[in-house]
């Protein structure tokens, strides 16, 4: 991962990432209520170690766990201390690479890195180096909870690019402003790397501008994250997928060794 870029890419997103959404508010709640399910115990302490702009940090909030959020973004871990404090709810968030977490040994009963994040690492001791990290920070016998993209899917099919998502702004019914994403992917020759381009088109008077950012991902699939996160310390590893667990992404769970 080029730290520079990656950062640099959610440093640019991070005031419009809710546009990807339909509905940001819903999204919350129902990717905190399906990951509740997962961790199972009260008031957890849950480091949300990829936390964004908090849709993960703060639906678990919700849930009332106890929840530390941090990201290579300072733009974005900024933004989501303020998402949480404008919902009354406590969110502390750090700006940290996940390779190197700023937390004592043991300090967590939950990890959480969500939404196709550990893939922004595009090397294999990279994203050793980063569960070693999350094993480390980890209660023995603490919960992992990673979701990436389906990519043994991805990686035959090569998609070029993803459906447009349409975001309504403002006023109701034909009247708002409307915000279109979607993603252009070329696929790199060794077949498990891709170059995304992530565009936003945004409405206003009638007039449309575009925005777009670039970034890179490794299509990491289940076979090798499972032998990696064993490696790294972790048991128990399986796959949970979203029809089971009403997550949007496939979901890893695994147990920190003792």
């Amino acid at each position: 991962m080029s730290e520079t870029s990656t950062g640099h890419f959610y440093d640019e997103l991070a005031d419009d990432y809710h546009l990807i959404y339909p509905d940001w508010d819903a999204s919350i709640r129902r990717q905190g209520e399906a990951l509740d399910a997962q961790i199972g115990q009260d008031r957890a302490a849950v480091l949300d170690c990829s936390c964004g702009i908090g849709t993960q940090a703060i639906g678990l909030a919700l849930r009332g766990h106890r929840v530390t959020g941090t990201d290579l973004s300072p733009r974005a871990a900024a933004r989501a201390a303020r998402e949480a404090a404008r919902r009354s709810l406590s969110l502390c968030t750090a700006v940290a690479d996940m390779r190197c977490l700023p937390f004592p040994e043991g300090r967590f009963d939950v990890v959480v890195c969500a939404d196709n994040s550990l893939p922004h690492l595009l090397t294999e001791q990279d994203a050793h180096a980063a569960l070693v990290e999350m094993r480390r920070v980890l209660r023995p016998c603490g919960l992992l909870l990673v979701s990436t993209r389906p990519y043994d899917d991805l990686v035959r099919d090569r998609p070029a690019s993803t459906s447009p998502q349409v975001h309504r702004i403002g006023a109701c019914g034909d009247d708002a402003e409307r915000t279109v994403t979607f993603q252009l992917w070329h696929w790199q020759d060794d077949g498990e790397h891709y170059d995304l381009e992530h565009f936003q088109l945004l409405e206003a008077d009638g007039e449309w501008r575009v925005k777009v950012r670039r970034t890179t991902y490794w299509a990491l699939g289940r076979d090798r994250l499972t032998a990696l996160v064993a490696e790294a310390g972790f048991v128990d590893v399986e796959w949970r997928m979203p029809q089971e667990t009403g997550f949007f992404q496939p979901l890893l769970v695994a147990r920190a060794g003792e």
